[in-house]
């Protein structure tokens, strides 16, 4: 990693006359027939283009069509490796502008842009050839001031009262939608609903993003019961490989009923914990899934384990989910889950956080 002037770095992309240059946020994207140049500000933020961690640059957009065509678009055209125009990846920061190296596009997202049939690049992710160092990855994106992290209070009403727990960890780990921002419809149930699972819609009404981001609890308008009538699926795997039912009577529910786990058409499996403790369960696992700050690790030995959870507490539930049995670790706006890999394999970590200062330790 080095400093340059703006003249060395513009010429990366080619001659003068061959160049264009398109500014959005807080990026600069150079085009030139000799390669992309891309200018990112230093910091650390989650609505801004800036480097992401040691091994990533982020852009996020809408950027210009000739942007979009180049990283996305072009990416595809140019086939193999050997014929693809190197894309250059700086940071402007106090002292001027600092030369990571080149990077390749390793995910974008795009939108069909309203009322055309072009597609608008809303993000980008950019790997680096060479990861940096620490002294770097600090210099360019430069630590983030404390925050006030979501408490741990709930954790000492997991084994007594459950529905204030939940309540407490969600509302703690989601912002509240804004009021401009447009809810759904409150909505009654189609079914008669254990008090527990109705609560969790109640909070879901003004946190929508604890109904899942990697499996989800299905909305309201989706409940419904299997095709022989007995059980009420409320919950999915992302891709439907597996899915969470409640026993269905005419009796009414149970006030707190068994949770039954099913694989495509592999027999149920109740899961450890009741409703109450699956819900907490389920609500950890998405939430620390779902966060924008995360580090993961797989084939980790249980000797690493207890050196990654010394500074954590337990949280006191049985193991959550049959196909990989979880069990979770908190700190303040962190959650670690760890899941068994069976077999040789060890153990797969994935720690979930608020804020980037909950991550570091």
């Amino acid at each position: 990693m080095s400093l340059v002037d703006d003249e060395w770095a513009y010429a990366l992309c080619g001659g003068m006359a061959a160049r264009e240059c398109f500014t959005f946020g807080s990026a600069t994207v150079v085009i030139g027939d000799a390669g992309t140049l891309i200018i990112v500000e230093a910091g650390d933020a989650l609505d801004r283009s800036c480097v992401w961690n040691a091994d990533e640059v982020r852009l996020l957009g809408p950027a210009p069509t000739p942007v979009r065509k180049r990283l996305v678009e072009e990416l595809w055209e140019w086939g193999t490796d050997d014929s693809k125009l190197p894309v250059h990846l700086t940071v402007r920061d106090s002292e001027g502008l600092v030369y990571l190296g080149t990077g390749s596009v390793t995910r974008a997202g795009t939108v069909l842009s309203p009322g055309s049939d072009e597609y608008v690049l809303t993000d980008c992710a950019l790997r680096l050839a060479s990861p940096l160092g620490k002294p770097d990855l600090d210099r360019v994106r430069p630590s983030l001031p404390p925050a006030d992290l979501p408490n741990l209070e709930w954790l000492g009403q997991v084994n007594g009262d459950r529905v204030s727990a939940l309540e407490q960890f969600i509302t703690g780990w989601y912002p509240a939608a804004s009021e401009t921002a447009e809810l759904p419809p409150v909505q009654a149930p189609p079914l008669d609903l254990p008090d527990g699972l109705g609560h969790f819609y109640r909070l879901a009404q003004h946190r929508p993003r604890c109904l899942g981001a990697q499996n989800r609890v299905l909305p309201l308008s989706k409940l419904q019961t299997d095709p022989r009538g007995e059980m009420l699926v409320f919950g999915e795997e992302n891709q439907g490989g597996f899915f969470w039912s409640l026993l269905w009577t005419l009796d009414g529910p149970e006030a707190d009923p068994t949770v039954w786990f099913r694989e495509y058409d592999e027999p149920p499996i109740a899961e450890q914990e009741p409703l109450s403790g699956f819900l907490m369960q389920f609500s950890l696992f998405e939430a620390s899934m779902g966060a924008e700050y995360v580090a993961l690790c797989d084939q980790v030995t249980e000797q690493q384990i207890d050196q990654l959870t010394e500074g954590l507490l337990p949280v006191p539930l049985r193991q959550f989910c049959p196909a990989f049995p979880t069990r979770f670790y908190v700190g303040p706006g962190l959650v670690l889950q760890v899941s068994d890999e069976r077999g040789d394999a060890g153990f797969s970590v994935w720690a979930g956080a608020t804020h980037r200062t909950a991550l570091a330790p």
